[in-house]
C-alpha cells in the first residue's frame, strides 16, 4: 500500500511547466521511509527527480527500488531522468571553478544539477589564491564561459578575483571548508558578500543546488 504523502510532504507538481526547473529534494533529514515514496510519487509527473544531500545507505537504496538512476557519489545525489529532456535555449557553457579538492564535493553538486538541467557545463578545480598562477593560466577558457560558478571555502577570495578579471555573470558558493575561524563556512559567506568587485551573485553555505539552477537560468536568457 501507497502511504499517505500528506502525512510528510506535499509535491509540487506544477513548478517544472512554471519554471522550467523541477522540484528538487533535499535528502539529508529525510527517512529512507519518506524519500522513496518521495521519489516514486515524483515519476508520476516529472521528467527529472533530483535528491540531493544523500550518503551512500540512501544512494543505494534509491538504486534499487529504482533501478534506472543514478547515484552520483561525489556530488552527493540521485538522479532519475523518466523522459527525453527537450532542447534546452541555453546560449552557452557555464564554467565551475573550485578553489580546492576539499570544495569538489559541492562544486560537483553544481555540475550534476546544472548538467541534468540541460546547461553545457565544464569545471576547472583546484585554481585558489594560493597558487594564483593556477587560475592565471586557464584564464582563455575562462573568458570562453557564459557564466561561472565559483566555488571557495576559507577566506572565499577566489569570486573576487575572478570578478576583477572578466566581465561575465558570476555565482559564488562559499564552502564550509575551513579552520576554526571559518565558521563552518561563515567566514566565506561574509567575504563574498563584502567583495568589492561587481557582479557577484552569491547563494548560501554549500548551496550547489541553488547555485546551478541560478546559474542555468542566467544560461538561458
Amino acid at each position: 500500500m501507497n502511504p499517505d504523502l500528506t502525512q510528510f510532504a506535499r509535491i509540487d507538481d506544477l513548478r517544472e511547466a512554471r519554471t522550467g526547473v523541477p522540484e528538487i529534494v533535499w535528502g539529508e533529514n529525510k527517512t529512507l521511509d519518506q524519500l522513496v515514496p518521495i521519489v516514486r510519487r515524483m515519476t508520476e509527473k516529472q521528467t527529472l527527480v533530483l535528491v540531493s544531500r544523500i550518503d551512500g545507505e540512501k544512494g543505494g537504496r534509491l538504486m534499487r527500488e529504482f533501478p534506472s538512476g543514478n547515484y552520483h557519489p561525489e556530488a552527493r545525489m540521485f538522479s532519475l531522468r523518466l523522459r527525453p529532456r527537450e532542447k534546452t535555449d541555453t546560449k552557452g557553457m557555464m564554467l565551475i571553478l573550485a578553489a580546492g579538492t576539499s570544495d569538489i564535493p559541492v562544486a560537483e553538486e553544481v555540475f550534476v544539477t546544472a548538467s541534468l538541467l540541460g546547461s553545457r557545463v565544464e569545471r576547472i578545480y583546484d585554481v585558489g589564491i594560493a597558487g594564483i598562477h593556477r587560475l592565471f593560466a586557464q584564464m582563455d577558457r575562462i573568458r570562453e564561459a557564459s557564466v561561472l560558478v565559483v566555488v571557495a571555502g576559507m577566506e572565499g577570495a577566489l569570486p573576487s578575483v575572478v570578478a576583477g578579471l572578466v566581465g561575465k555573470p558570476i555565482v559564488a558558493v562559499p564552502t564550509s571548508i575551513g579552520y576554526g575561524t571559518g565558521l563552518g563556512g561563515v567566514a566565506a559567506l561574509l567575504a563574498m558578500l563584502n567583495g568589492c568587485a561587481p557582479g557577484v551573485t552569491v547563494v548560501n553555505i554549500d548551496n550547489g543546488v541553488g547555485a546551478a539552477v541560478a546559474a542555468h537560468l542566467i544560461n538561458r536568457v
